[in-house]
């Protein structure tokens, strides 16, 4: 899985960046822009809404998960959700936690 996690986060920081590039090239950088892009119709604003939503529980079970049960530290993988997003991010936690297992499993 580990292996999986690893290009899924490859893929999760590209395809974004496709099209952020795109608008970015066609808008600039402007963040009114950009979001009156992603809040433009009542699709687009139902996809943006289930990101933050997902995206904000991601960010609590991250930090529960490093409280009480040692997970990767969160803060690299809210700079990587804010700066890319969820799809980079979310598979990038998976792989960290998978390398923090990796030397417990290997001495069994």
């Amino acid at each position: 899985m580990k292996a999986l996690y690893l290009v899924a986060a490859i893929v999760g920081a590209i395809v974004p960046y496709v099209f952020f590039s795109e608008h970015f090239g066609s808008s600039g950088f402007g963040l009114s822009a950009f979001v009156a892009a992603v809040f433009a119709n009542p699709a687009a604003s139902g996809f943006t809404s289930d990101l933050l939503i997902s995206s904000f529980v991601f960010w609590v079970f991250m930090f529960h998960r490093n409280r009480f049960a040692h997970g990767p530290n969160p803060v690299g993988f809210i700079a990587l959700n804010l700066l890319i997003g969820l799809s980079c991010a979310l598979p990038a936690y998976f792989y960290a936690q998978e390398l923090q297992r990796q030397p417990r499993s290997q001495e069994s």
